[in-house]
């Protein structure tokens, strides 16, 4: 008897879903894509309609082979491939393979791998999206243009040459726009001038002897603000004065702080009001990453690897494979009806009614083009806990699932109350304000807390933790028991973390949930970005590569220009635009800037018959080849090509007598010989910090394989002290045994000793 034939990506969800479905059904899995554009040329008829040119990937030949022979035996074949764009286009390149009658082949959709969830998508079976199959190609079109057609000009763009450590140079829509936010940042904090600025904060004591703090707001009866730049002319800063005032040096500051001890204060307001803070929407693919980047320190990739596991299915002892969690790519907060009465049921047995609200919570998505086809990431069954699901799961699934859980709950609890209270103690010329807030009812915090929980640096008081008294009342007179003054300085916009690139590129529409990853990983594979105390560096080359780019595509590796493509895309999805008309509005420009662009970069002439010389890969590597082979076999090694910039230093070569150069090598820069591969010395460029482990080598700077810095011995293997915080000269006064490391927590710079856990802290000093 003929079986049905059930099609997936995974073989793991294969497994999962063929429990669910038993004996009439043969469930395989893909493996993947298997199909693509071809990788040694463009594949796209540039000419008619921007045709792709689709073949099979090299290697899926048998599952190939295996699929045509089961779909022949079927009476009818499922396509359950993921309910996104991307598994759409598999779900049609598997289609036209199989060839079956198109009356036998229903696409099906599994938002949950559960059986509730298979169930529900067999019984709702369709015909494939059209729409979604030619918006994914119009991206993988779009992307392969650029790629093919930019990155070839980075090969023989003469000053990356040196730079790169090898053929990995590459042009991507979307990853150069992500380096060029990542360089521009770097340049803003390069750039950033500093504004010296004091703060003078009192401690007020009442009639009981009750004290709390607060911060000097106005003067004169102009209110504290800092200059917007610390470049202001004298008629600027003089129009600055009129309107407002700021403490600009010690001297000043002591001033304020001698007039302020011969006031008398009393409180000429106080205003106190209740606050509700709401939780935070349901998981969606950004804001996952973004929470397990800042909470568990999880890269991305990474977090998408768990959670894929986690949907999949999990083997759950007698309860067998279970998918935990719904699908994990989606940018749409809605939840099914079902799901969230099983919260609001499980909230008001285990929390009380006074923690539900009288209504279930509904999130519209705040931003435009929400692709709504699925739910929020959410459990798919409350009965699995963290708890109960703890012993089946690894380390870093158990901590993902918990935090996909405790905010689905949180979304339905009711907000948090707090009493805000704030205050204005006046006395002479001056006026000090005071706030704080004190937690009446925990509400969704009960459960979860989506707070960043970092130190704000240039605060005086916390206003969580500044305690204002009971029963204080407006005249009356307060003591000033204490008063200091505080020395600060403005500080540049903060370098990106993973976290907070995934969230700017979410903010600017810009790629997909399912590509933040990839994204990032991709600048760190190529070289261009490295990771230093968890934040984004641009490396040497990756700013190189970003000037190129934005000097010849500025039009196309652009914020907007990139988001309005990205709408494009999404209009195709939505049917209100077409695949040709899209990559047409793309093209046209993007041709213009290529003509340009190769005009413009120098390239190397053979000097056999003048044609333009490419950079090739061989077996041993790249070098430089004639455009006019097979007539012109002209080759040349690219040592012989003068990089037009080389770091030459002072010293010489110990074995030779030659000229050393900073290098680079995946692993970071070194001192070479310029005689290579003649002459092989090699050095480190250390920290000229001495080894605390074998008081020999020195600490120098390294990168892993995946471009994360850390510091190391000079003298490995032989030593192999690491460190991934970058070392001080100090010795531990505590252990006498470890260097002290600058460790970042939070935007606060801690010294600190990792063998010992010792904090260097004022009172240390």
């Amino acid at each position: 008897m003929s079986k049905n034939l059930v099609l997936v990506e995974s073989p793991s969800k294969a497994k999962t879903i063929s429990k669910y479905l038993g004996k009439n059904y043969v469930v395989e899995a893909t493996v993947g894509h298997i199909r693509d554009l071809p990788k040694a040329t463009l594949g796209v008829d540039l000419e008619n309609g921007f045709k792709p040119k689709i073949v099979t990937i090299r290697g899926k030949s048998d599952v190939l082979k295996k699929i045509k022979s089961l779909s022949k035996k079927s009476k009818k074949i499922f396509i359950a491939t993921d309910p996104d764009r991307e598994g759409e286009a598999i779900a049609q390149d598997i289609c036209e393979i199989i060839k079956n009658g198109e009356e036998n082949i229903h696409r099906v959709l599994f938002n949950e791998i559960t059986e509730k969830g298979v169930k529900e998508g067999m019984d709702s079976p369709h015909k494939i999206d059209e729409k979604l199959v030619f918006s994914q190609r119009a991206r993988r079109v779009m992307d392969r243009i650029i790629g093919y057609q930019i990155s070839p000009l980075l090969w023989n763009h003469m000053d990356l040459i040196e730079h790169s450590s090898d053929s990995a140079l590459s042009a991507g829509r979307v990853q150069s726009v992500a380096l060029r936010i990542i360089c521009e940042r770097e340049v803003e904090v390069n750039s950033f001038i500093p504004l010296e600025y004091w703060s003078i904060v009192g401690t007020f004591e009442t009639e009981k002897k009750a004290k709390f703090a607060a911060k000097l707001f106005s003067y004169q009866g102009k209110n504290y603000k800092l200059p917007e730049s610390a470049t202001l002319d004298e008629e600027s800063l003089k129009e600055f004065f009129k309107n407002y005032f700021f403490i600009k040096n010690e001297s000043e500051a002591k001033r304020f702080l001698d007039e302020c001890k011969n006031q008398n204060y009393k409180i000429t307001r106080i205003e106190k009001k209740i606050v509700n803070r709401n939780p935070s929407a349901p998981f969606i693919t950004s804001t996952l990453q973004q929470e397990a980047s800042k909470k568990m320190y999880f890269r991305p990739r990474q977090t998408m690897q768990h959670a894929q596991k986690l949907y999949e299915g999990i083997e759950l002892g007698n309860d067998g494979l279970v998918g935990l969690i719904t699908y994990m790519r989606t940018d749409s907060t809605r939840l099914n009806a079902e799901a969230v009465q099983s919260a609001r049921d499980y909230i008001g047995i285990n929390y009380g009614k006074e923690y539900l609200p009288d209504k279930p919570k509904v999130f519209a998505s705040k931003k435009p083009n929400v692709q709504d086809a699925h739910e929020a990431i959410r459990p798919t069954n409350l009965k699995y806990t963290p708890e109960f699901v703890k012993q089946y799961l690894s380390k870093e699934q158990f901590k993902l699932y918990e935090l996909i859980w405790n905010r689905f709950l949180a979304c339905q609890m009711n907000p948090a109350k707090f009493e805000q209270t704030s205050l204005d103690i006046s006395g002479g010329d001056f006026l000090f304000r005071a706030s704080g807030s004190t937690l009446l009812f925990r509400g969704f915090l009960a459960v979860y807390d989506e707070n960043d929980e970092q130190i704000q640096e240039e605060e005086d008081i916390d206003e969580k933790t500044n305690r204002i008294p009971m029963g204080l009342f407006e005249n009356q007179n307060l003591s000033l028991d204490e008063i200091q003054k505080n020395q600060h300085f403005t500080k540049p916009p903060p370098r990106f973390s993973e976290s907070t690139l995934v969230k700017e590129l979410d903010n600017l529409g810009i790629g997909r949930p399912s590509t933040y990853a990839s994204i990032i990983s991709t600048l760190y594979d190529r070289g261009y970005v490295q990771q230093q105390e968890r934040k984004l560096l641009p490396t040497d080359l990756g700013i190189m590569v970003n000037r190129v780019l934005v000097e010849h595509f500025a039009h196309i590796f652009n914020v907007n220009f990139t988001a309005l493509m990205e709408k494009e895309l999404d209009d195709i999805a939505e049917g209100s635009n077409n695949y040709e008309n899209v990559l047409g509005d793309f093209y046209t420009p993007f041709k213009k800037d290529l003509e340009q662009a190769e005009k413009k970069i120098q390239k190397t002439k053979c000097e056999l018959c003048g044609s333009d010389m490419m950079i090739r890969m061989g077996r041993f590597g790249r070098f430089l080849a004639c455009t006019n082979y097979p007539d012109c076999k002209n080759i040349k090694s690219l040592r012989e090509v003068s990089p037009a910039q080389k770091e030459i230093l002072d010293e010489k070569c110990p074995k030779c007598n030659s000229d050393l150069v900073i290098r680079n090598s995946k692993f970071g820069r070194f001192i070479g010989c310029t005689k290579y591969p003649d002459c092989d010395y090699t050095k480190s460029i250390t920290l000229e910090i001495k080894c605390p482990r074998c008081s020999e080598g020195e600490i120098v700077q390294r990168m892993t394989k995946r471009k994360r810095v850390f510091y190391g011995c000079s003298n490995y293997p032989k030593c192999d002290y690491a460190n991934w915080d970058r070392p001080t000269e100090q010795i531990c006064p505590n252990c006498e045994k470890d260097l002290l490391v600058t460790k970042y927590k939070g935007g606060k710079e801690n010294i600190l000793c990792n063998s010992c856990k010792f904090i260097l802290n004022e009172e240390n000093e």
